[in-house]
């Protein structure tokens, strides 16, 4: 069996028996003695530490990944005059994809009316976590202090020191480049072999981590949220498949369905996880390996989509800010929805490093329309599931833009890209 097989395997087994435990009576106050057992020790005990050891052991790696990664493409592109190109295609695709998305998920929310008619409980003790000012959050993307920056694993702060760093190896010449070089590119590919060592176990570790989260979640919180939720879902996959495969089509002309069939346990891993940054070991493998991505524009490219690239969430905000408006009957008309959308797109990369991201970004983009940030409380009991769905979407279009880029300025293997037998979880490990 693959791994992609094996994964999505441990998925639907994880969910079922999360969903029987508590669909039985598992979380309930009034538990047996045998459930009780099985959610102290076996749910909240034993899934729930190989759930949390599997995501640190993800996390793990990705700074040590991203930055010998960076390095060794920003040395490789330091003698050349493309990265200037390369990191504005980058950017400017990122920031496009993620206004079509705001803009696709507010359309549709206006159209099903996900708000309409809402009859739940409006009283909150939500409290709107601190915003951070435009100026700091440019002073705060240059390190002060590189190695601190590691410990906090402040994506954006990394990338901008592992391209000086890259760059500045470049510039030494002479052996003191070409040693360095080749130290870097075998410290890559020894990080690499742990990351397809650590993709052995994640069957395992997703099982865990969806078993111990339907065991206490459950679909009863779905009951009184279903539009709003479906409605999310749907514009979800509605990007994630259709504008995704229609880009690539459009701008590289290379299969989408390659595409997808190769991406399937990146998307995977990204729903079991819910996270994007955790995930990076595995997208960065996936995209140079599988779809072939030359290493300077994929070390570039994933790190700082990871951190930049919030499209799902966006969609989320976009549906979230027109539900809250009719829960609230609300009408904050055409010029309330251009902002938002604008608002969403700059807060999607203002806000990128900051913890819970995602509750940031649609305090602010409440906040720019005058609705109360007090109907976040409205929604936030769903939210846990669809992260892991807009994650998945998160990290497909990370490796879009990584593709499309990198055909435009020949750096994608077509070969590799194309031959659908290749595929990193048959390497030997």
């Amino acid at each position: 069996m693959s791994l992609t097989n094996k994964i999505l395997l441990g998925m639907v087994l994880g969910t079922i028996v999360g969903l029987l435990f508590n669909v039985l009576g598992g979380d309930t106050p009034s538990k047996d003695g045998l459930s009780q057992w099985l959610q102290v020790f076996v749910f909240d005990g034993l899934f729930d530490a190989i759930g949390k050891i599997f995501i640190a052991s993800l996390k793990m790696l990705v700074v040590p990944l991203v930055f010998v990664s960076l390095v060794c493409g920003a040395a490789a592109l330091g003698g050349q005059s493309r990265m200037g190109a390369l990191a504005g295609k980058t950017l400017g695709l990122y920031v496009c994809c993620t206004t079509i998305a705001v803009a696709l998920s507010i359309t549709c929310a206006v159209l099903v009316q996900p708000g309409a008619n809402v009859d739940l409980p409006t009283a909150s003790n939500f409290t709107a976590p601190e915003i951070p000012s435009i100026k700091d959050t440019l002073i705060d993307i240059v390190p002060s202090n590189p190695l601190q920056s590691m410990v906090d694993a402040n994506m954006l702060q990394i990338i901008i020191f592992s391209l000086l760093f890259g760059f500045a190896i470049s510039r030494v010449g002479g052996d003191v480049t070409g040693n360095m070089i080749v130290f870097f590119n075998n410290l890559n590919d020894v990080i690499i072999r742990m990351v397809m060592m650590l993709m052995q176990l994640a069957p395992y570790g997703v099982f865990c981590l969806l078993a111990k989260l339907f065991a206490s979640l459950g679909f009863s919180v779905i009951v009184d949220l279903a539009k709003y939720f479906f409605t999310v879902v749907f514009v979800l996959f509605l990007h994630g498949i259709g504008f995704y495969g229609a880009l690539i089509k459009i701008l590289s002309g290379l299969s989408p369905v390659v595409f997808f069939k190769k991406m399937q346990k990146v998307m995977l891993f990204a729903f079991s996880t819910a996270s994007s940054n955790a995930t990076i070991p595995i997208t960065l493998r996936t995209v140079e390996h599988d779809l072939g991505v030359d290493n300077k524009v994929a070390s570039f490219s994933i790190p700082l989509g990871a951190t930049v690239n919030m499209d799902g969430t966006a969609i989320m905000q976009g549906v979230a800010t027109v539900f809250i408006a009719q829960a609230y009957n609300i009408d904050i008309g055409i010029a309330g929805y251009l902002m938002v959308i604008l608002t969403a797109t700059l807060a999607s990369i203002g806000t990128a490093g900051v913890p819970g991201v995602g509750l940031v970004t649609l305090t602010m983009v409440l906040q720019s329309v005058g609705l109360p940030v007090e109907g976040i409380a409205l929604i936030i009991g769903v939210d846990r599931l669809l992260d892991m769905i807009r994650t998945g979407v998160n990290v497909a279009g990370d490796a879009v833009v990584a593709v499309i880029v990198a055909k435009s300025e020949k750096m994608l293997d077509i070969a590799r890209y194309n031959n659908e037998s290749l595929n990193a979880e048959n390497d030997p490990v």
